[in-house]
């Protein structure tokens, strides 16, 4: 992420290719069983054409049949402080309740051996973000958490509904309670346990993903996305792909979808106010600052710490910097915005981002200098620092929470995987998570991770702001695993 100040020079290639870089002159995780469902007999789809949905996506995205908290949408990828409460997606239009039948349970999933987790094993920075964020009572964290659990089953609840598989997500009710839901085209009745929904669907998450590839195929083909579309992804509580567009830009998608043949009755559109930008400007969130030799600084957060064979580093976004360039901690500590030249702290080893009009990934990792230490961690903004304890992917709707550099500690939800996002800048990265978690310029690079520990991924960027009640606003992350598969990175857990 990457915050400017007003100055009529010119950053480096790298910076511009952002929102304005920030830049100032360089400076001296209850265990439980659950079972498996007998397959179902197939549904026909029932297909619509085209939906247009002149409204921010808060409000039209989905029906709010339950809210973290207050009335709080969602956070923007450059924020402050995202203090009110975000809106969970519930029921949506397009998918109807199944009456379950009695039916045996067929597969236990989760082993009795698996230990229970109460809220007291959250961290207390974690801890005091998710309530703040989300709006969640002590007793709503304790029943979120068996839920979140229960969606780490996903892959095995997928196999169960076999090729009717339309996704799976955390859904808050409206009295406040959470349960894990899974859609399916198939028609037949299931029994499902406690704290799982089946839902039916008009389309299977096979024939969303190939809809989303369709569009994304373009991109390969040289085409670059048209003035107006932002992005598009699966959304798998309307049961769509959904293609962002800002005012003004609907034809300009419609037109875009039609080139593209993909399935038009799984599409729908939803207008944005405001175009993703990046968010550019050792324990995971701490900030640091590179210096280009151009007569800036420009800011940046640390990921999570790793190490490639022996040598030890840290991940973090790729616009953030370039290849051989140094980094420095921000300050003697790094814990906040200071701007200031510390400890120098590693060397950028390698970095992927595109070009403007290209198409490419948002990733980087830093080798550690002589002297410094890691830490199985992300710092915790003086509520003490959470442990990184593995990187299991969170299910969509699940909390999630990241730090960086300008806002600390935020959380918000996952709305969607494997987003293909237009930056305002010209580059088109793929394969983003959108959450609702805010953050502001400083805090690229910076640590998403969930409640029990496990690491999400870095912030590449995002729209609208955390300050006032920052309503519309998005982040994007770009998820860890394929980062350490791309470089031979290992993370470092506790």
């Amino acid at each position: 992420m990457s915050l400017s100040l007003p100055s009529t020079s010119k950053p480096s290639s790298r910076a511009s290719a952002a929102t304005p870089p920030m830049k100032v002159p360089a400076m001296p995780r209850m265990w439980m069983r659950l079972a498996g469902w007998s397959l179902m007999r197939g549904l026909s789809p029932i297909h619509a054409a085209f939906t247009f949905a002149p409204r921010a996506w808060n409000n039209v995205a989905r029906p709010a049949e339950g809210r973290w908290g207050n009335a709080r949408p969602d956070c923007p990828a450059d924020a402050r402080a995202c203090r009110t409460s975000n809106p969970l997606p519930g029921s949506f239009r397009n998918m109807h309740r199944l009456v379950f039948a009695p039916l045996a349970l067929a597969v236990a999933m989760i082993a009795a051996s698996t230990p229970a987790l109460a809220a007291d094993n959250v961290s207390p920075a974690l801890r005091a973000a998710m309530q703040r964020d989300l709006g969640l009572t002590s007793t709503q964290l304790s029943q979120y958490l068996k839920i979140e659990r229960l969606s780490e089953q996903s892959k095995g609840l997928e196999k169960q509904q076999g090729s009717h598989f339309a996704g799976s997500w955390i859904e808050r009710q409206g009295n406040g309670d959470f349960r894990f839901v899974v859609a399916t085209t198939s028609a037949g009745a299931q029994k499902a346990p406690a704290g799982v929904e089946i839902r039916n669907a008009r389309h299977t998450l096979a024939d969303l993903d190939s809809s989303k590839g369709q569009l994304d195929l373009q991109l390969t083909q040289g085409t670059r996305v048209p003035r107006g579309v932002y992005g598009w992804y699966v959304d798998v509580q309307s049961n769509s792909v959904v293609v962002s567009v800002g005012k003004g830009g609907q034809q300009a998608g419609v037109d875009f979808v039609a080139r593209s043949g993909a399935d038009a009755r799984t599409v729908r559109f939803v207008v944005e106010a405001e175009q993703p930008s990046l968010r550019a400007t050792a324990k995971g969130g701490l900030g640091y600052l590179r210096d280009p030799g151009d007569g800036y600084l420009y800011a940046c957060s640390i990921g999570f710490n790793v190490a490639k064979g022996s040598t030890p580093g840290y991940v973090s976004a790729g616009h953030c910097g370039d290849a051989g360039e140094p980094t420095y901690l921000e300050g003697p500590a790094g814990t906040g915005p200071q701007w200031t030249l510390g400890p120098k702290i590693g060397t950028f080893q390698a970095s992927n981002f595109p070009n403007p009009g290209q198409t490419g990934n948002d990733w980087s990792w830093i080798a550690i200098s002589s002297g410094n230490t890691q830490s199985a961690t992300v710092y915790g903004w003086g509520k003490g620092d959470v442990t990184v304890k593995g990187s299991t992917a969170a299910a969509v709707g699940a909390a999630i929470c990241r730090s960086g550099r300008t806002t600390g500690w935020q959380c918000g939800t996952i709305q969607a995987k494997g987003q293909t996002v237009n930056y305002s800048s010209g580059e088109t990265i793929l394969n983003l998570t959108r959450t609702t978690a805010c953050s502001e310029g400083g805090d690229s690079g910076g640590s998403f991770i969930t409640s029990v520990g496990q690491a999400q991924g870095v912030l590449s960027g995002g729209s609208g702001s955390c300050k006032g009640r920052h309503r519309n606003s998005r982040s994007y992350f770009q998820p860890l695993l394929p980062i350490l598969s791309a470089y031979g990175l290992t993370l470092k857990t506790g």
